[in-house]
């Protein structure tokens, strides 16, 4: 057991997640273990999992059935994008044809006509943009932009990071293609209540130390299978100087430690957000957030002191294989890569930018932003009469326009910095298991933005504080 840590009785007054549990399935409590039927606020679906979701859906409920609310699916074609592969182009297509027949309001689709069909043009090159204007880009990092994460709702998706919304003080969790197509039907799932977990952050974060620090840092301590079908509940003082930004990183791989969810606090940083968001997209702006019982337990408690924390590397083949980036500066590494729901945000660029300025890249390193709007704001914003675009270009980092997932998972064959031969891979992305980016030969260490920038620069993994600025 962790230095720190202790197990403790199941607990006697409800977490956030059994509250959030219970006012979804209309209980007055829940207690872990026990299965209720919960409503669904936002069923959000993908072009990887939607077409099988849809033929689920169609097969169950008939042909002509119509899904049980058009305002609460959400989606969001990201995942095998820009590629030349034409089984994946068709997936859009399908989600465009279902989205027509059931009049859905949320569909951010690739293209703008909606008659058309999606075919990536590989002629164009794979860093010039080819989207339409309603494209949205990674789902988990778009759904809070286009205002459809809010505090106190259940948000189900078809993806396993769908986690990350628990940032937003909500019940977000990934389902497979079965269950969505009931939820789609019904609005409903049937779900076990999990266990809770507590990790208290105290303190504050040392410069060059980062939120995916923290979390690795988390799942070092319990192991890449110590949260199963557990919620991993996050709170304490240090989460004020946490952005929402840190949070949606956090909570976005809870998963990797086998978590059923990971849920945040609401506070004013959360509102701030979400009505901004709300307001921004004209979706739903009323909420009701869950705050912390002062007497509730939980199977499992760990104090972290954000100031302890320093640049950390979850090592292949999985995220819970910890050690310090200062340690590991004999290891070699053939690229480097930032994007993903986890690492391709605004913020992880800036950080990213700030360690790579003045400086020029080893090894071969990829940039890909979540959404377009974040690939907008590195275009326009500046620093030193330079965009951070450029500044990241000049330094070497082969950036792409084109917003997705790309590599994190690997993707077809031509999917932008996919490996597609054994190599070592030094990645700001969530899961490392082998084969995840490609080449199943290949090593994929895990590390913040800022560890990644400085592991370019030198080409061997590398502690960003010698770097910082």
């Amino acid at each position: 057991m962790p230095d720190g840590a202790a197990w403790v009785t199941l607990p006697d007054y409800m977490t956030l997640t059994e509250k959030l549990m219970a006012r979804a399935s209309g209980k007055a409590k829940v207690t872990a273990g026990e299965n209720v039927w919960v409503s669904a606020d936002v069923l959000m679906t993908h072009d990887v999992c939607g077409p099988g979701t849809i033929g689920v859906f169609k097969r169950e409920f008939g042909k002509d059935a119509k899904v049980w609310d058009r305002q609460k699916i959400v989606i969001i074609p990201d995942h095998y994008i820009f590629t030349a592969d034409s089984k994946s182009n068709r997936n859009v297509d399908i989600l465009r044809d279902f989205v027509k027949e059931q009049g859905l309001p949320y569909f951010y689709d690739v293209i703008d006509d909606p008659n058309g069909h999606w075919v990536f043009d590989p002629s164009k090159g794979m860093l010039a943009r080819q989207y339409g204007k309603n494209y949205a880009g990674v789902c988990h990092t778009a759904l809070p932009q286009k205002g459809h994460t809010r505090p106190g709702e259940v948000l189900f998706g078809t993806d396993s990071h769908t986690c990350m919304a628990g940032a937003f003080n909500e019940f977000a969790t990934g389902i497979g293609n079965t269950d969505a197509g009931f939820v789609m039907g019904t609005g409903k799932l049937l779900l076990k209540v999990p266990e809770t977990m507590h990790f208290q952050l105290e303190g504050k974060l040392q410069p060059g130390v980062m939120a995916k620090d923290i979390i690795l840092h988390c799942i070092g301590e319990i192991g890449f299978d110590g949260a199963t079908y557990r919620a991993m509940q996050f709170d304490g003082a240090g989460v004020a100087g946490l952005t929402m930004d840190d949070r949606m990183t956090i909570a976005n791989m809870a998963i990797e430690a086998g978590g059923k969810n990971g849920i945040f606090e609401f506070d004013a940083r959360t509102k701030e957000a979400v009505d901004h968001r709300c307001k921004m997209n004209g979706t739903k702006a009323t909420y009701e957030p869950v705050t912390r019982d002062r007497d509730e337990k939980f199977v499992y408690e760990l104090v972290v002191d954000l100031s302890k924390l320093e640049p950390t590397v979850a090592c292949h083949p999985d995220p819970g294989q910890r050690k310090k980036a200062k340690d590991m500066g004999d290891t070699k590494l053939d690229r480097a890569y930032i994007g993903s729901c986890t690492g391709g945000k605004t913020s992880d660029f800036l950080e990213f930018a700030r360690v790579l300025r003045g400086h020029k890249v080893k090894i071969d390193t990829f940039g890909v932003p979540a959404t377009p709007e974040i690939v907008h704001d590195l275009q326009t914003a500046q620093w030193d009469g330079k965009t951070v675009w450029q500044i990241l270009v000049d330094s070497g980092v082969q950036m792409t326009e084109n917003a997705g997932c790309a590599a994190c998972l690997g993707g077809p064959v031509d999917t932008f910095g996919r490996m597609n031969s054994p190599m070592k891979c030094i990645s700001a992305t969530n899961r490392n298991f082998p084969g995840r980016m490609g080449h199943k030969e290949s090593q994929v260490f895990l590390a913040s933005p800022a560890t990644v920038a400085a592991s370019a620069i030198t080409g061997k993994i590398t502690d960003p504080r010698e770097y910082w600025s």
